[in-house]
């Protein structure tokens, strides 16, 4: 399961995976069948973080697949405001999106995943969930701090019954995220189909090669 599929890093994620003979289910607003999958193996399903339907989704997965081995949490968004220009609705918005959807969506998943002895758990959260980089990131780096508690939190529930969970944390990547909020060419940032890489290497390690995060810069930081 892959939510934010028709898009950036969740489509080259869902590229990536189809390639590697892995059968998918793609939660997109518009569940249209994305170029670069395999159709025989894919079933798009609408899905819109904010309408709770993540049960439903598990539902048709396991009737249409009959098991459920990983999830990659990708679907997000991004309020360029600080801490003192936003309102609560601002925050409750992301939050809403970044945070209350992934954990709906591995809760609903949960039983499927420790079924499989090996189920796994992809969070795509931000650099910006490891340190407040600048005053316009602030209320984003708030939800992604969260989204990288949300991981840790959904390993720690699931170890014992063979979940292995990982933050994602990548900085600029080439998508139309970024290009909103940074005037880089998409060459000096990450390339989407480098974070589908990094996906598909963390989903298939063994139980006792456990990664709680993993992070990924397009440029020189002090630590990342």
């Amino acid at each position: 399961m892959i939510s934010g599929a028709s898009r950036g890093i969740g489509l080259a994620v869902a590229r990536r995976l189809s390639q590697d003979g892995w059968a998918l289910s793609l939660g997109m607003r518009h569940a249209v069948m994305p170029e670069g999958v395999d159709p025989e193996h894919t079933h798009p399903f609408e899905y819109d973080a904010l309408a709770s339907s993540e049960a439903a989704w598990v539902a048709e997965v396991t009737e249409r697949f009959g098991r459920i081995d990983a999830v990659v949490a990708n679907a997000g968004v991004m309020i360029p405001k600080s801490v003192i220009e936003a309102e609560d609705d601002d925050l409750d918005a992301m939050f809403a999106v970044n945070v209350k959807a992934p954990r709906r969506m591995v809760k609903a998943a949960f039983e499927p995943l420790a079924a499989t002895g090996r189920g796994r758990v992809i969070i795509l959260a931000s650099l910006s969930g490891k340190r407040v980089k600048s005053a316009k990131s602030g209320l984003y780096s708030m939800t992604k701090f969260a989204a990288v508690a949300l991981s840790h939190a959904i390993r720690q529930a699931g170890y014992d019954r063979g979940i292995r969970a990982t933050a994602v944390c990548p900085g600029f990547v080439a998508t139309d995220m970024a290009r909103q909020i940074t005037d880089r060419d998409d060459a000096a940032m990450t390339d989407p189909a480098e974070l589908a890489d990094v996906v598909a290497m963390l989903i298939g390690l063994s139980n006792t090669a456990s990664v709680a995060e993993f992070a990924v810069n397009c440029q020189l930081e002090e630590q990342y």
